[in-house]
């Protein structure tokens, strides 16, 4: 744990959150920022700063409680899909966002962004992994 991660306060109790979901992993619960209707984040109990860092077995309890919480919200309270990101910019602790949508609801997660004119060979040959 980092003394000084909000996460990490939440995962301790010492900052109060709504706890949709937790096991000796995994924490999961609902975003402040009040943006998206059940903007849900799952963070591992041990403090990682990104994905980067994040050692695989906690990796692998992040995406299975990210699966478990998403098919809740599918499953049994009305949504009809989840989008997931994972953007570490405001707290530096790894983190997948879960997005529970509607049909027709209207939410743009990422902002149109402007079409390339990229070499999508060219990128291959530079990202690809051999």
């Amino acid at each position: 744990m980092s003394e000084n991660c909000v996460f990490c306060k939440i995962i301790k109790g010492e900052i109060p959150s709504y706890k949709i979901y937790e096991n000796e992993y995994v924490y999961a619960f609902l975003d402040i920022a009040c943006d998206y209707y059940g903007h849900t984040l799952v963070v591992p109990k041990k403090h990682f700063q990104n994905v980067l860092d994040c050692d695989e077995k906690y990796l692998c309890e992040v995406i299975k409680a990210v699966k478990k919480v998403s098919n809740h919200y599918v499953q049994n309270c009305g949504f009809n899909a989840v989008n997931l990101f994972n953007i570490n910019e405001d707290v530096q602790h790894f983190h997948i966002h879960i997005i529970p949508r509607k049909s027709g609801d209207g939410i743009k997660i990422l902002k149109d962004a402007p079409k390339q004119n990229f070499d999508l060979q060219k990128i291959f040959n530079e990202l690809k992994l051999n």
